[in-house]
């Protein structure tokens, strides 16, 4: 059984993986005018030239995808980085910010549903009642904002691809590791957006990024792909797509929290509130359960060494949440 401390140490990776990802919309907004499939085709393929560099002093060596893993991982990167990227910066031309926020925030409940049937278990009843208390918050924190049909259409696209980058993990993070998935990912997604880039912007397009979006495009690099992908999907392994789905909850509040530093203003009382109930949902969500104690006879006889309400020792276990 999970301790509450095993079980915080197992989340903390995700936790800090999804304030790296809040807290860098900011920094996002510097490359609003850079070119973007030859910016971000840059920074998948730097962060996997640190990813190695990082996984070789970590002792991790990464091993090469055969069979369905290819479509597995080249299926992440497409949706996960490529297709992401193009949704977020299309929907912005036809919906306010907000509108592409709130649809992301809807994050959990997909995975609370689908995360747990790919990993062959049924979906926790605590996570799905704590999945749309984060869902709520997280609008109240981004707000709401106008937009039209292609608007709605892009901001479900960002949804589906915010998904599919955990729930398209699942199955290889076993014999990939969180090192090996992060790896591939971006290389395969670098790889995708250079060839997009070429005939689109142009071999001269990345002499038009300018010093600050490249500081802006390195901060990314480092911090919010080759670090928070590696702490997200260790998070994933460690306690499943569903619970791990509702620290998506925390992306929103650190990017409030980095909008007041940054100087953009406090935020206002609707953003403090639904600050509190993307707290309340996760620890609604992600608080340890006990296991149902079992009565066991004192003296089993050896015809029959279990107690008679238990099948096989794994039983013993409880039921996994």
């Amino acid at each position: 059984m999970n301790t509450p401390s095993a079980s915080l140490a197992q989340l903390v990776p995700g936790m800090i993986g999804m304030i790296l990802v809040g807290s860098s919309v900011t920094v996002s907004h510097t490359l609003v005018d850079a070119p973007l499939f030859t910016t971000q085709a840059v920074r998948y393929l730097a962060a996997t030239v640190i990813l190695v560099l990082l996984a070789r002093l970590a002792g991790v060596r990464p091993v090469w995808p055969r069979g369905r893993e290819w479509l597995w991982l080249t299926g992440l990167a497409v949706t996960g980085l490529v297709l992401f990227n193009v949704a977020v910066v299309r929907g912005v031309a036809h919906a306010e910010p907000a509108v592409i926020a709130v649809a992301v925030a809807c994050v959990p409940l997909v995975l609370g549903v689908v995360g747990p049937l790919l990993e062959g278990r049924r979906p926790s009843r605590q996570v799905l009642i704590a999945a749309p208390v984060v869902m709520a918050g997280a609008v109240l924190v981004e707000g709401t904002g106008r937009t039209d049909a292609a608007g709605v259409a892009w901001a479900g696209l960002a949804l589906g691809c915010e998904a599919a980058f955990t729930l398209l993990a699942v199955p290889v993070l076993a014999r990939h590791t969180p090192w090996g998935v992060s790896i591939h990912a971006t290389w395969i997604g670098g790889v995708l957006l250079a060839v997009l880039g070429l005939p689109l912007e142009g071999p001269t397009a990345v002499r038009e990024v300018t010093a600050s979006q490249w500081a802006a495009a390195g901060y990314l690099t480092l911090m919010v792909t080759a670090v928070a992908f590696v702490l997200w999907y260790s998070t994933v392994r460690a306690v499943g797509a569903g619970r791990a789905g509702l620290l998506t909850g925390i992306a929103p509040l650190a990017a409030a929290v980095a909008g007041a530093v940054s100087g953009t203003g406090m935020p206002g009382p609707s953003v403090w509130v639904g600050i509190a109930v993307v707290i309340v949902g996760l620890v609604m969500g992600l608080r340890p359960q006990p296991v149902p104690a079992v009565a066991v006879s004192p003296t089993p006889s050896p015809a029959n060494p279990l107690p008679s309400n238990l099948t096989s020792p794994l039983d013993a276990s409880g039921p996994y949440l």
